[in-house]
């Protein structure tokens, strides 16, 4: 491990240590961070609360410049990133890349929060449940999510991926 990758590792070991302090202090944070239904969820909930879980030590940076969303780095083949680029009180918008990717089968994602995604670069393909819908999207195509809906990820482009931007706020 080098020693960049060892103080990551001891920042966000840290991070995390101030965090279950924080539950262990406040039991409304504790619920919310209860209610969450996925990763993103968990470091977007506690990001807003000041705390830096996202990263893992061994990962690169995830931009190569931060003034240019289309030159993100691409994740491995079969995964996405997320970044998170502005948030508020109750929204935040993040930055999806997508590198031949597609949610587990078997797996739907359904979310608390109401989400409006625009494609950057490349092109996914989406299934919905209740009612059953199939969405192709490519550049320049958005897509509204509302809480609860049901859907999953069929595929997205491999090299150079697909590039989502994705707003998402609580009502």
């Amino acid at each position: 491990m080098t020693e960049q990758d060892l103080s990551r590792f001891l920042h966000k070991v840290n991070q995390l240590q101030q965090l279950v302090q924080s539950l262990e202090d406040d039991e409304q944070r504790r619920q919310s961070l209860a209610a969450c239904t996925n990763h993103n969820q968990v470091v977007a909930l506690a990001r807003s609360w000041g705390f830096e879980i996202a990263r893992r030590w061994g990962e690169p940076d995830s931009c190569l410049c931060d003034d240019n969303l289309l030159e993100e780095a691409l994740p491995s083949k079969g995964y996405e990133t997320e970044r998170i680029l502005l948030e508020g009180d109750h929204w935040w918008l993040s930055l999806i890349n997508s590198n031949d990717a597609s949610t587990p089968s078997g797996e739907w994602m359904s979310q608390e929060t109401f989400e409006w995604v625009v494609l950057l670069r490349g092109s996914a393909r989406i299934s919905c449940d209740n009612p059953s819908e199939e969405i192709d999207l490519s550049v320049g195509d958005h897509w509204f999510i509302p809480p609860h809906r049901r859907h999953r990820l069929e595929r997205t482009d491999p090299e150079p991926g697909t590039l989502w931007l994705a707003l998402h706020w609580r009502a």
